[in-house]
């Protein structure tokens, strides 16, 4: 039995605009891009160096889910699809085929 939601239009697109699986570096690149800052400016928005961002946006480093937390709050974005991102991309670098889920308690 497959209990695999379905994708969501938006998520398809990024899916499609990135080439593969969103990751949570991909997600903040496509916000950073679509306001038009650069990646100096985004990441002394978060409190960040440039290079460290670099580094999340082409998934060289991973975030932790509070970190994540902390990113989505900073840019005025709810805190679940930033969490839920920063855990599938850690399920995915440990090389497990999961879905990860994430929803307010």
């Amino acid at each position: 039995m497959n209990t695999e939601k379905p994708k969501s239009e938006a998520m398809s697109f990024l899916e499609d605009l990135t080439g593969g699986p969103l990751t949570l570096g991909g997600l903040m690149a496509a916000i950073r891009l679509g306001e038009g800052t650069t990646q100096a400016e985004f990441a002394s928005h978060l409190g960040i160096s440039r290079s460290h961002l670099c580094d999340i946006e082409k998934s060289r480093k991973s975030v932790s889910p509070q970190r994540a937390a902390a990113f989505a709050r900073s840019l005025g974005y709810g805190e679940a699809q930033f969490v839920r991102l920063a855990l599938q991309d850690m399920v995915r670098a440990a090389g497990l085929e999961f879905t990860v889920y994430v929803s307010a308690a």
